[in-house]
């Protein structure tokens, strides 16, 4: 099984287990971002990381969230440093899982 389709079923494993309406939220605004790279981002990591992390955590990733998505690819995927309120714990955690990610994703093609 691909990572593609574990992380498909993860999604909606997560879905169907928790009904938490924010986690809900941030599901579907990390999947809806408007842009296909952003949701290829993001998306994955809301299916595998928003269960583990607390509510301090979920306040940072919502506010990232709140950026624009070509922001959000500098920092994320090209490396620029991130302004000091959005460089912290979620954004590394953001940043390792979407570097798994693409070697993953580079290993498979």
């Amino acid at each position: 099984m691909t990572w593609e389709m574990k992380a498909m079923r993860h999604r909606n494993d997560v879905r169907g287990e928790r009904s938490d309406t924010r986690v809900r939220r941030l599901l579907f605004r990390s999947w809806n971002r408007g842009t296909q790279e952003s949701d290829l981002l993001l998306g994955p990591f809301a299916d595998v990381s928003l269960l583990g992390l607390g509510d301090e955590q979920l306040d940072r990733y919502e506010a990232l969230l709140d950026c624009v998505d070509p922001d959000l690819f500098d920092w994320i995927v090209v490396g620029i440093a991130p302004p000091p309120e959005h460089d912290h714990d979620v954004m590394r955690l953001l940043r390792s899982f979407c570097a798994r990610w693409e070697s993953r994703s580079n290993q498979s093609a």
